[in-house]
């Protein structure tokens, strides 16, 4: 991480904004910087604790999914749809595992067209043992309180419902 700031760049930008565009579109703009900022910081605090296990959050998403699955395996457009990625992400998320040796890919028994991810006992032991370390460090939210954790997620919540990413009824 690279040495912090002597001043704040997003109050700095919204000084700026307010300046030349008036106080009406700043707090959106303040608001979307610093989701876009905390999301970069986070991403890099996970990814940092799941290096031991040679995952990236998003290899530990998809594994995760696996661990959670009735069977232990996903059809991968299954898993596209529900980490809503583009299928290619999906063949590159499964490549990783597959490599750590978390997971293997197979042709669907039933459907020639489709293509079975699974989980390895080894993926169940560090899909287990990752989980621990995330919850350990509070997902790297640790400067939040509980109570801040649920005000966040209830107002993203409704953005991201608001946005149609899904069917909030």
């Amino acid at each position: 991480m690279t040495d912090p700031l002597p001043f704040d760049p997003i109050a700095e930008a919204q000084r700026q904004w307010r300046r030349h565009w008036g106080n009406a579109a700043t707090p959106s703009m303040a608001a979307v910087t610093s989701i876009m900022r905390v999301h970069q910081l986070v991403m890099a605090r996970l990814n940092d604790e799941l290096k031991p296990w040679d995952l990236t959050f998003a290899r530990y998403e998809a594994l995760m999914l696996l661990f959670f699955s009735r069977t232990g395996s996903l059809p991968l457009g299954k898993m596209g749809a529900r980490l809503q990625v583009h299928p290619t992400s999906v063949t590159n998320l499964i490549d990783g595992l597959e490599k750590a040796g978390y997971a293997t890919r197979a042709p669907h028994p039933s459907d020639r067209r489709t293509t079975l991810a699974t989980i390895t006992d080894r993926g169940r032991e560090v899909a287990e043992r990752s989980t621990e370390a995330l919850n350990a460090m509070r997902f790297g939210t640790g400067e939040l309180t509980r109570n801040d954790l649920t005000v966040l997620t209830d107002v993203l919540r409704r953005m991201r419902a608001g946005a149609g990413d899904f069917d909030p009824s």
